[in-house]
């Protein structure tokens, strides 16, 4: 064989069959074991995941042992004030390192704000308030939530039409253009005190959810839509201090009643102006939405109490503050910027929220000059419009469930009610009396129902504060694993490759082979 210069006869290689046997060793493994080895594997998974993707819930960090049966109630305790969970956190035993690793693994701790884009992605619906199904929260679904967590800071809409009906009826029996319904001003009066006790009952509950559960009224505050009902309050009592009775009202309102009311919404309103002015993840065309106008309508409910008060200077002030940025929510609005998300297809009287700032302008235009002149008809022509157009469209108002946030779209409507009882002053006709007088009734027939609305479902069937699932979402979405896609990104870039470069690599991967070989079969 030396001779004819053939190669002697390859030995076998040891080291790769020894590999060999140790893979066909692993294959051989009977039934009855594989079975056993894939029940582990699932219920080790089963452990240390929280929940299956079913869109149930995490039902806190806590929740672990749900999975396993025992039907322990969910972890409420992450939404809790840091002072009020220290405390509780003392007096119980520390939690398993599982689960700690698990809350910080998981990032979706309560104390992050949750990102502005989080919320559209999550939620839907008008007001942001329902859960998409592929989505996941922090707290079990399928049991009632503590009342304060239920209880949301939308509830200050019901205050909001309340208190705007009672500057409703105060005009509608002070003005000479609705005299000749002889309205008797103790309808002013039953409605000012109901809308203080409301007023008084509802922020007493909403102080203490920010006392035991201010990790909750974070996410609210963060959250797109209803950061805007956080300037509620105070529009509220400037509606009541406008519509106090003239059984109760003195002669001139004291100035410190607008520094009161005043001072909270403007502070407010310079941090949130400020969040649209430089920009962000929380700038104007990322976060607009109608309820947006809430920001906005108390400028000119501030300058209406400023004028009543004595100070036309910080009236005119605050209405060329609220009339600046009106405009800009308007066209911000109207045109739908290709960088801001997309308004939800689902029609709701949330768009009555339009006509609320026009009006409002209007009105506290004529109180500063004491003239309906033309600015003042341009802004409540506007009104006029945007009220006609969407009460033509009679599906704005259908097929919704109802919820506590109807109320808030209640007072766009009596203020241009308003709005008309000024301008039927200015311009008496059977037309303008008319159309103050058809407005009004309008107003008061839908504040009508709502209220016996709230009424049947608060205390008949119970259903006026669901579980509030919008601020329960993670901060991210808890998807699958990303090296699925990792693998097809390599597969994609390995079929890219040319043909030269793909069949230099096999040649060098064969000619290493081969060294290897050569260099084992020399030392044996």
């Amino acid at each position: 064989m030396a001779d004819k210069g053939e190669k002697p006869p390859k030995r076998p290689n040891k080291f790769r069959d020894m590999k060999r046997s140790q893979r066909n060793f692993s294959r051989q493994v009977s039934l009855e074991t594989g079975f056993s080895v894939l029940n582990r594997e699932s219920k080790a998974k089963d452990e240390r995941r929280v929940l299956r993707r079913s869109g149930r819930s995490f039902g806190g960090f806590g929740a672990t042992n749900r999975v396993g049966g025992d039907g322990r109630k969910g972890d409420f305790s992450i939404f809790m004030t840091k002072s009020a969970l220290t405390k509780q956190n003392s007096s119980l035993p520390l939690r398993r390192e599982s689960e700690l690793d698990f809350q910080k693994n998981d990032g979706s701790g309560v104390d992050d704000s949750v990102p502005a884009g989080r919320y559209f992605a999550a939620l839907r619906g008008p007001e942001l308030d329902q859960v998409k199904e592929s989505e996941d929260i922090l707290l079990p679904k399928d049991e009632q939530w503590p009342f304060l967590l239920r209880f949301p800071i939308g509830c200050f809409g019901i205050c909001l039409g309340l208190s705007s009906q009672a500057v409703l009826w105060r005009a509608l029996a002070t003005s000479p253009a609705t005299k000749f319904l002889h309205v008797t001003p103790f309808i002013n009066l039953a409605l000012w005190f109901l809308a203080l006790a409301v007023l008084l009952s509802v922020s007493f509950i909403y102080i203490l959810k920010c006392v035991f559960y201010f990790e909750a009224v974070k996410r609210e505050y963060f959250h797109p839509v209803r950061v805007n009902f956080f300037f509620a309050p105070w529009v509220v009592c400037m509606f009541l201090a406008l519509s106090l009775p003239s059984i109760l009202a003195p002669k001139t309102l004291h100035p410190a009643i607008w520094c009161i009311f005043m001072a909270p919404y403007f502070f407010l309103e310079l941090k949130i102006y400020g969040q649209w002015l430089s920009g962000g993840k929380r700038r104007l065309c990322k976060v607009a939405n109608p309820s947006s106008h809430l920001s906005v309508v108390g400028n000119f409910v501030g300058a209406i109490l400023a004028s009543k008060v004595g100070w036309q200077e910080a009236a005119k002030f605050l209405w060329a503050v609220g009339f600046a940025h009106y405009l800009v929510v308007f066209v911000t609005l109207y045109q739908r910027l290709p960088t801001s998300e997309a308004l939800p297809k689902e029609l709701h009287p949330v768009y009555s929220m339009f006509i609320a700032a026009p009006s409002a302008a209007s009105i506290a235009w004529e109180t500063i000059y004491g003239d309906f002149d033309g600015l003042s008809r341009t802004c409540y022509f506007i009104a006029l419009f945007l009220y006609i157009s969407l009460v033509v469209r009679i599906n704005f108002f259908r097929g919704f469930r109802f919820s506590v946030a109807w109320w808030s779209y209640t007072f766009p409507m009596t203020t241009v009610s308003v709005a008309t009882i000024k301008y039927a002053e200015q311009v008496p006709s059977v037309l303008s009396k008319g159309l103050a007088v058809f407005l009004s009734f309008m107003s008061s027939t839908m504040v009508s129902v709502l209220f016996v609305s709230t009424l049947l479902h608060a205390f008949v069937w119970h259903t006026l504060f669901p579980n509030d699932l919008a601020i329960a979402i993670t901060k991210r979405k808890h998807g699958r694993d990303k090296k699925p896609f990792k693998k097809a990104y390599d597969i994609r870039r390995w079929t890219k490759q040319s043909p030269l470069s793909f069949v230099s690599a096999m040649t060098k991967i064969n000619s290493a082979d081969k060294g290897l070989d050569e260099q084992k079969e020399a030392e044996h």
